[in-house]
């Protein structure tokens, strides 16, 4: 059994590991492995280096290629391509390790003991993380004993609400954002059966594929019947017909326009049932924590969202508010907290009888 890992802890084991102890991580394809690594690393500045393993034919792409070194007669290698000629510290991430070919696998077992390979030194503070597929869909090398225990073992399984932060964060399209706040088991293939077709391929959704689907259809304010046969092509068959069921199904008022338009919109509130106001309370936190509005916006967004407790306090949805203060102790959360309880003391009054009570 290995050690569960979420995104925020991720980045902490990250953050703590010395260098010259490596890193193993155990995930599925699609859930953010590769994108995490590389942009913790370059905001260390450090250059991160991805192989994937279960592509390499030849090792020389890993270690170099041999020559005969003319004024020793001895056989020597050449450095790789992309060996550092700075003797600054790198990153190399070896992803899909338990795919390798044995040849590979060998090459990587000195790397991983001594950060040696074909007899050259990696420069000093210079990083091993590995990462292996697990699933009964891969093609899988089993990996020596010896080799595993050269690494510290953990197995990332990001949560849904990673994905939701991540996404706010980078632009999601507000569409594939709410259908998977709504339909989290559509995020991560294992939580759905194949859907297999004539060829005998599959095609699930991951974490991955809904990024493209929101790149594609961010051009278009009505999605067609043929947007959705080519989001199928993407997600598969199951997901993109939910998707299209979604879009039917949306909340009258969005976080933007209640925060920066809270009068305008409040009457739209009216038909909400608790399940609405949690859905919308959850868009409300993702859009403050991160950071949507402008540095000018500031004031108007802490004013309408005390308008919004207040609303929530007259109509006696308090289980709406207690929603509301238990996310933002989230510390998930911690970037919308800081506003909202910090440079608002009508808020921080309005919800610090809630927080109190909230059971940990």
């Amino acid at each position: 059994m290995t050690i569960k890992l979420d995104v925020q802890e991720l980045l902490e084991t990250l953050k703590v590991t010395p260098s010259e102890q490596n890193i193993m991580l155990i995930g599925k394809h699609g859930i953010g492995k590769s994108q995490i690594i590389t942009d913790f690393y370059q905001t260390q500045k450090m250059r991160v280096i991805p192989f994937f393993l279960g592509q390499m034919s030849d090792p020389g792409d890993l270690i170099g290629l041999m020559y005969q070194d003319k004024k020793t007669g001895h056989s020597d290698f050449l450095p790789p391509y992309w060996w550092p000629t700075d003797n600054k510290p790198i990153v190399l991430f070896l992803d899909e390790l338990n795919r390798a070919r044995p040849e590979i696998l060998q090459s990587v077992q000195d790397l991983s003991l001594n950060k040696t390979l074909a007899g050259k030194k990696l420069p000093q503070g210079s990083i091993v993380i590995s990462a292996v597929n697990e699933g009964e869909e891969y093609q899988l090398t089993d990996l020596d004993p010896a080799l595993v225990s050269r690494f510290n073992l953990y197995e990332f399984a990001p949560t849904v609400e990673d994905w939701l932060l991540w996404a706010n964060d980078n632009g999601i399209d507000n569409r594939v954002f709410a259908f998977i706040q709504k339909n989290s088991h559509f995020l991560d293939p294992e939580d759905l059966e194949n859907q297999e077709n004539e060829s005998g391929l599959n095609k699930t959704q991951d974490r991955r594929a809904w990024e493209k689907v929101s790149n594609l259809i961010k051009p278009f304010k009505e999605i067609s019947e043929l947007h959705i046969k080519i989001l199928a092509g993407i997600v598969g068959i199951k997901a993109a017909m939910n998707f299209k069921k979604s879009l039917e199904i949306t909340l009258q008022v969005s976080a933007a326009q209640l925060l920066l338009s809270f009068n305008k919109y409040k009457g739209k509130l009216k038909s909400f049932l608790l399940k609405d106001f949690i859905f919308l309370n959850e868009q409300i936190l993702y859009w403050i924590n991160g950071d949507n509005y402008k540095p000018n916006q500031k004031k108007t967004v802490l004013k309408n969202f005390h308008l919004y407790l207040v609303y929530l306090k007259r109509v006696k949805k308090s289980e709406a508010i207690a929603h509301l203060a238990s996310m933002i102790e989230n510390p998930k959360f911690q970037k919308a907290a800081g506003l909202l309880l910090v440079e608002s003391v009508e808020i921080m009054a309005e919800l610090t009888e809630y927080i109190d009570n909230i059971e940990l």
